[in-house]
């Protein structure tokens, strides 16, 4: 249930020093994922006509964003962001350049197209989880940092609203790989940005020196606990019905009609979210996300009975409105429960579940669209999707408190023992 006391405002995140400056280059990097994704799909299938195909060079490509991702957290968290982001900034865009040239026409080699596909993986940037990362570095207080990561939530799922008609609207002229390339442009310009602006400066100094807070006061970082980076979270499947939703267009006669089925999807969770980080919510952190899960398994497999693309993006639109909240429920799980030395590595678990469920889901999907049709997979990703939120409710209730929660409570209380009014808001 909602707390009636009166919930910071998103006006109170936006006045935090440095935000503007950091946020909006990190968004301008992200806006390429928003595209990224489904142009590498629509150029396959342009390059090779192939779903068992695509499922292949999809598979790849989530399979090392996901493997390598704590890898990558790591190096960001060791080395700072200026010497580790960048690099993987420019590895990752040389490789969707690679992609765009090789898919450019029809009768691409499949082994450059996988070549390609899992060094842009590889070196893909977490640029999601180290926004994040620099968010609660800046922010002490635990419900504006409820805002603040609603706030990002929300504005990248804006950024997979926009990247899909971004999308839509260069094929009108060039084939779906112009999406790669135009990605590429994007992640390395905004991750100069990022890297440059006075809050990552901040955070790469605090790794060493003084914790940054939104008070006068500076504080010291407690010691990372060697195992904080060690968090639970959900393996969302739905990334994977991306794969569905372009069988199902092109089924439909309208292959091109799927970028407005992705944007309403994304639009309804961007309402979603921002209705949801408004709340002070006094439920549990891991039951908020079991029930959220639930609604969202639901709504995906319902998608099977839809008649056509017109419906699918009503059905997409109304499911979307529980994306966002599911993911912002996951970050806030896993940012308290790790000490501030982990910070990136714990978001960047969350995105790791995320991209290896999406990888085994789209490799299967991609099989699974050469003896069924698309509307049997629906019910496949709601019924994982559904499962796995059963699971987190089931054992919610069994969840202990790591033993380095309470020296992260003293760090943002200033040194003393949190009040029992702080303690049901972390709850």
């Amino acid at each position: 249930m909602p707390s009636p006391d009166r919930a910071p405002t998103y006006r109170a995140v936006l006045r935090v020093t440095g935000v503007p400056r950091f946020l909006t280059p990190a968004m301008l990097g992200r806006l390429s994922y928003g595209m990224v994704s489904l142009a590498l799909i629509l150029a396959v299938v342009h390059t090779t006509g192939s779903y068992a195909r695509v499922g292949l060079v999809m598979g790849l490509f989530g399979l090392t964003v996901a493997v390598l991702s704590p890898l990558r957290a790591s190096l960001i968290d060791r080395h700072g962001l200026l010497r580790a982001l960048l690099p993987m900034a420019l590895l990752h865009a040389s490789a969707l350049l690679g992609l765009a040239a090789a898919s450019w026409n029809p009768g691409a080699h499949l082994g450059s197209l996988v070549a390609l596909a899992s060094v842009a993986g590889a070196c893909a940037p977490p640029l999601g989880p180290v926004t994040r990362s620099v968010w609660s570095y800046l922010i002490t207080d635990r419900e504006i940092l409820q805002r603040a990561y609603s706030l990002d939530t929300v504005t990248e799922e804006l950024i997979f609203f926009t990247g899909p008609l971004l999308l839509g609207a260069l094929m009108w002229v060039w084939p779906p790989s112009a999406g790669l390339a135009l990605g590429a442009v994007l992640v390395v310009s905004g991750t100069v940005g990022l890297v440059t602006s006075a809050a990552a400066r901040s955070v790469d100094a605090a790794r060493t020196g003084p914790r940054i807070g939104t008070g006068s006061a500076t504080e010291a970082a407690p010691k990372p606990d060697p195992g904080a980076g060690r968090t639970r979270g959900p393996k969302p499947t739905v990334g994977s019905a991306v794969l569905l939703n372009v069988a199902f267009a092109e089924q439909q006669g309208a292959v091109e009609a799927v970028v407005l089925v992705e944007s309403a999807q994304t639009a309804g969770s961007a309402l979603g979210g921002l209705a949801y980080g408004a709340v002070a919510w006094r439920t549990g952190t891991r039951t908020r996300l079991a029930l959220l899960g639930l609604a969202l398994g639901g709504g995906v497999a319902a998608a099977a009975l839809v008649p056509g693309v017109p419906v699918l993006v009503a059905l997409l639109f109304v499911v979307g409105v529980f994306g966002a909240p599911l993911l912002t429920t996951a970050y806030l799980l896993a940012d308290e429960s790790v000490a501030p030395g982990y910070r990136t590595r714990a978001g960047n678990w969350v995105n790791t579940a995320y991209n290896a469920g999406s990888t085994v889901g789209g490799a299967g999907v991609g099989l699974f669209l050469t003896i069924a049709p698309p509307s049997a997979g629906y019910p496949l990703i709601g019924a994982v999707l559904v499962l796995v939120a059963v699971t987190v409710l089931l054992t919610a209730r069994r969840t202990t408190t790591p033993r380095f929660r309470r020296a992260v409570l003293r760090t943002a209380t200033g040194g003393s023992a949190p009040s029992a009014t702080t303690s049901r808001r972390r709850r």
